[in-house]
């Protein structure tokens, strides 16, 4: 029996890994992409790995949790080197290695889709995610209320934060929005905020953890990472095959250049409409794909491109995110009963209501209540570890529509609110 770590073999990877811990380990470590692939891959590799291998708890997010916890609690320690967080932070900060892996992912998912399906999924998804966000937001607040928190504290410093789409997209536009209104340095903000976004986001993860063997239990409620349903009048029994063919390297060139192209497209329509850039990459994909514009040559290189990113570097990624993006001292320092209680309300409410509105539109309920989910998620953070632990990175661009779109409606409609409360 051969063990792998990742992509390659044990023996090879203690070797492979010894030269990256005793340089990183002697501070030697090149502080750019190549010294930060080096740190991911190799613990998130290892991580991901054992995760996968863990009786009982690789049944609930194992991979995905250890991936993202066990970085942040080394960093918390103080057990990683600057060196190594160093070369982590060229690569996931300044070279925005996220974005890339959300771009290949959101656009090898579409791409690939059947049209129908696509076009069907991302309209349903809208009134499922604004009914959750407005019940989500009712809940957590009276919970709030009946546990002796004040409403208004509950309700925009702890609820708001679960919904807001993540730290960078949702957190720091909240936060410089409430110090404007309030006058307190948007520090100082960021630091009450992020602790709720961090619960959230592990809870939504064990969540889908759970809904995922629920799914398994109950194959009626769910697709098998097929969100809309079909009847046989549908006339489209080949939508899940995949067609993208064998591998072909120059076919993954061009899923990259496309991937890029959309991305970057995305961001110039933010620049001239004010509305986020990820979403209207997702819109701009789905409408090429609906009109069906772009060469089949084409969309095979998206889907898979979209494989080998998705295969190879989605614990490494998370690994990244853990130890930059999550500090577990911000989460220490407000933990309590009741704050953990109405967040943990609001993240139970929005993927209750995703998987009951579901019923009623088509839908299976076990992805929807999934995509749900990623409303209370960290953003493309959230929404990468939570569809890997249901093994259903295909639901990305639904997923990203729930947190980009949800997130930016609620930081607008509750910034708007303080202002004039306050």
């Amino acid at each position: 029996m051969k063990i792998k770590v990742g992509s390659v073999p044990l023996p090879v990877y203690i070797v492979l890994a010894t030269v990256i811990v005793v340089t990183g380990l002697l501070q030697q470590l090149p502080v750019n992409m190549l010294g930060g692939f080096a740190v991911i891959l190799t613990l998130g590799w290892l991580l991901g790995t054992i995760g996968a291998n863990i009786p009982f708890i690789k049944n609930f997010g194992g991979p995905a949790i250890l991936s993202l916890l066990i970085p942040s609690i080394l960093v918390f320690f103080n057990l990683v080197n600057p060196n190594i967080l160093e070369s982590a932070d060229i690569l996931m900060k300044q070279a925005n290695f996220l974005y890339f892996y959300i771009a290949c992912l959101v656009c090898g998912s579409i791409l690939g889709m059947n049209r129908k399906i696509l076009v069907q999924g991302l309209m349903r998804m809208i009134i499922p995610m604004m009914i959750g966000m407005i019940c989500a937001m009712g809940v957590g607040t009276l919970v709030g209320v009946l546990l002796g928190l004040e409403w208004q504290h509950t309700l925009f410093f702890i609820v708001t934060p679960v919904l807001a789409g993540g730290i960078g997209e949702g957190i720091l536009p909240l936060s410089l929005g409430y110090s404007a209104i309030t006058g307190l340095g948007s520090d100082q903000l960021v630091a009450q905020l992020i602790p709720a976004t961090i619960i959230g986001n592990f809870f939504a993860i064990m969540c889908t953890a759970l809904l995922s063997r629920w799914g398994e239990k109950r194959p009626d409620l769910s697709g098998g990472g097929q969100l809309v349903k079909i009847s046989n009048e549908d006339d489209m029994e080949d939508a899940l095959k995949d067609d993208s063919g064998a591998f072909d390297i120059k076919k993954m060139g061009a899923g990259v250049l496309t991937a890029c192209t959309l991305f970057i497209a995305g961001s110039l329509l933010q620049h001239l409409t004010g509305f986020p850039g990820p979403v209207l990459m997702i819109v701009l994909a789905a409408f090429l794909k609906y009109l069906n514009v772009v060469p089949t040559e084409t969309q095979h290189g998206s889907k898979q491109l979209y494989k080998f990113i998705s295969g190879n570097f989605t614990f490494p990624l998370m690994t990244g995110l853990g130890l930059l993006y999550i500090p577990l001292k911000d989460v220490v320092g407000t933990l309590s009963i009741p704050y953990f209680l109405v967040v943990i309300s609001v993240v139970f409410t929005v993927i209750a209501t995703g998987f009951v509105v579901s019923r009623f539109m088509n839908m299976y309920p076990i992805e929807a209540a999934i995509i749900s989910a990623c409303q209370s998620g960290m953003g493309g953070t959230g929404d990468v570890a939570i569809l890997s632990t249901a093994d259903r990175m295909n639901l990305m661009p639904f997923a990203q529509v729930a947190t980009r779109l949800g997130g930016a409606i609620t930081v607008i409609a509750m910034t708007a609110i303080l202002r004039m409360i306050f």
